[in-house]
Order: C-alpha cells, then sequence, then structure tokens
C-alpha cells in the first residue's frame, strides 16, 4: 500500500477518535506501508494518534495491518450503503481529513462513519486472530462442551471478545483523554459501542456433519463472523432510525437523553446524533458538502436516488452513450453459452 493511501486510513482513524474540529492533516507522505511498521518508535511516526493510541500502537505492533484493513473496509462499506444518498460517503485527498469538514457536526452521517470505523477495526482484529495473524490471540476457546441443542462446540470460534475490546481500547482513547467530556465525545463513544455491538451481537452459529456417506450422526459447531455488508446494513437501518438526543447532567454524570421527551430512550445498540443534517444539495465548503451537482439520478425514482430529490429540484441534463452488451446468447450442448455482442443506447440522467 502506498503512503498516501496508508495515510487515508489515518485520516480515517482520526475521523474515528477526534474532535469536532483540528482534523486538518498537513503531511500525508511521511508513513510507508503498515507492513514496515515493525519497531516500536514507527507508532511515533504516525501522525493523529494522540499519545494513548501511539503507546496501544508500540504495544501492539503486530495488530496495525489489521487496523488498517478494518478502516478499509469502513470506507468501502460507508460508500457502498450511501451509494444512493445525496452525501455518499466521498473522500478528499488533499490534506484534510478523510471525509473533509462533513463529520465535524453531530450529524447522523457522523454517527454512522464512528458506528461503521468502529465495527470495521472490531471485524478486522477477530479475523486476524482466527486465522493466526496475530500471536496474542487465537480462536476462542470459551465455549466448549455439547449444547442445549445437541451438537458438540468445537472449531475454532472467531474470537470476537479480543477484537472488540482491542477496538473499545484504541478507538476510544482519544475521546476517554479529554477529561471532562463534551456532549460530542459522549456522542462519539455511544456510537463506537454501537458498531462494535453490531458485530457481536450478529455471530453466526456454523457447523459441521461428521459420519459415514454424509451422515449426521455427529455435529460439530463453531461461532463465526457474519458478513461485512450484513454488519454495514445493520448499521445503515440504525442510522435510518437514530435517535436525536441532547446532554444532561444525572448526578456527578453526563449522559445524552433523547431532545423530544415523547420518544424512548435509545438504545445501546442504537445510533444517536446531536443536530439535524445538512440538505447537501449545494457545495458548501463551512459544512464540506460537495453538493449533488454532477450525481447520475434514477428519473424512475421516487426515492432519494431519484432525480427530483438528488437534484434537489435544479433538474437534470440527459447524456446519451452507447455501452456493448451480450446479447442473443444461446446455449450449445454439451456445454457452453455463446453470445454475440450488442451495442445498446443508454439515457444518464446528470444533477444540473
Amino acid at each position: 500500500m502506498k503512503a498516501l493511501d496508508f495515510c487515508l486510513i489515518l485520516l480515517l482513524l482520526e475521523e474515528l477518535c477526534g474532535s469536532t474540529s483540528g482534523l486538518r492533516w498537513l503531511a500525508l507522505a511521511t508513513v510507508g506501508s503498515v507492513d514496515h511498521i515493525q519497531k516500536e518508535e514507527a507508532c511515533d511516526t504516525l501522525s493523529g494518534l494522540v499519545k494513548r493510541q501511539k503507546k496501544i500502537c508500540k504495544r501492539n505492533i503486530e495488530v496495525m495491518h489489521a487496523v488498517k484493513k478494518g478502516a478499509v473496509s469502513a470506507i468501502d462499506e460507508c460508500q457502498y450503503q450511501f451509494q444512493n444518498r445525496r452525501w455518499n460517503c466521498s473522500t478528499v485527498d488533499h490534506g484534510s481529513a478523510v471525509f473533509g469538514n462533513v463529520l465535524n457536526a453531530g450529524t447522523r452521517e457522523a454517527a454512522f462513519v464512528h458506528a461503521i470505523s468502529s465495527a470495521g477495526v472490531t471485524y478486522a482484529v477477530t479475523k486476524a486472530c482466527s486465522s493466526g495473524q496475530v500471536d496474542k490471540c487465537g480462536c476462542d476457546r470459551s465455549i466448549r462442551g455439547k449444547s442445549p441443542q445437541g451438537f458438540e462446540w468445537a472449531g475454532c470460534s472467531d474470537n470476537v471478545a479480543y477484537g472488540s475490546a482491542f477496538c473499545g481500547m484504541f478507538v476510544d482513547a482519544r475521546e476517554r483523554a479529554k477529561g471532562r467530556q463534551s456532549s460530542r465525545a459522549l456522542m462519539n463513544l455511544h456510537n463506537n459501542e454501537a458498531g462494535r455491538l453490531a458485530v457481536e451481537e450478529n455471530m453466526k452459529v456454523q457447523c459441521k456433519c461428521h459420519g459415514v456417506s454424509g451422515s449426521c450422526e455427529m455435529k460439530t459447531c463453531w461461532r463465526g463472523l457474519p458478513s461485512f455488508r450484513e454488519v454495514g446494513a445493520m448499521l445503515k437501518d440504525r442510522f435510518d432510525g437514530a435517535s436525536e438526543v441532547e446532554e444532561q447532567k444525572v448526578g456527578s454524570r453526563k449522559k445524552l437523553v433523547p431532545k423530544n421527551t415523547q420518544f424512548k430512550p435509545h438504545e445501546t445498540q442504537d445510533l444517536v446524533y446531536l443536530e439535524a443534517s445538512p440538505d447537501y444539495c449545494i457545495s458548501d465548503p463551512e459544512t464540506g458538502s460537495l453538493g449533488t451537482s454532477g450525481r447520475t439520478c434514477n428519473r424512475s425514482s421516487k426515492a432519494i436516488d431519484g432525480c427530483e430529490l438528488m437534484c434537489c429540484g435544479r433538474g437534470f441534463n440527459v447524456k446519451r452513450r452507447v455501452v456493448d452488451e451480450r446479447c442473443h446468447c444461446k446455449f450449445h450442448w454439451c456445454c457452453y453459452v455463446k453470445c454475440q455482442q450488442c451495442k445498446k443506447v443508454v439515457d444518464e440522467y446528470v444533477c444540473r
């Protein structure tokens, strides 16, 4: 991985753990591939990490590759889940935070990015443990014996407990290092935890049958991770149902409570946000919005990806282009399919 790519990953971690300001980066090309970070001193070169995170890095050099991989997965999943929305999780690469200024405000979008990033690190570290890439952890051996359903717990269960614990220690370090926590810090910590829970609570039981001629005289099972796409879809659902909250002092502690007292209190796994999102219709450097001008839209859709909503009433232009596609396919015995190449004219709708 190139130095710029790795720095972009660190930028995501900055967003993941950072405050509402000071997320600009001036130097991106100072760190090479994470695979080259094999000495403790290298952790000090990772710009954007607070002192506690650098200490964690020094004690866990071998885990940093998984942290990087988790952040990459988080960016990719964010862009997949938001591909048809006005803010489509677009990144910037000119010396600022990965998502620009968009996450400076305590919006739903910031809530989702914190959650999916925390989930990404949890997921990747857990995978690294089970695959033997990290010496400090391995398979989860805590589940043993016979289950109430009659199968034997065996095999290599994914060690999500370690992945979640490491993620909480590393990802939450910036927020916990601030002493008196702000409402935004409480929001970030809550959504970080929601991301980890989305992985933990959706572990799947996977089984294998043993016996003569494929019979299932004995069945052994283990706990495995869900697909990360499932985790992303779940967090996207929670984004849609996120709770608007505000800070309230309860005794000597601060906590987040629903802004509208008629709504029920949020659960640990729910996403929470502090302020309404902008409409992301036009380019606005202050909010970090890139606007929707130039975005493609679906003319036949009435949803957010439809031209009416995506283009914010500005209208759209039609671009006609010719594409090649397979056509007149025939099955030949035995056993292949032969197709012709045909040209097709398609219309593409682009917001003004």
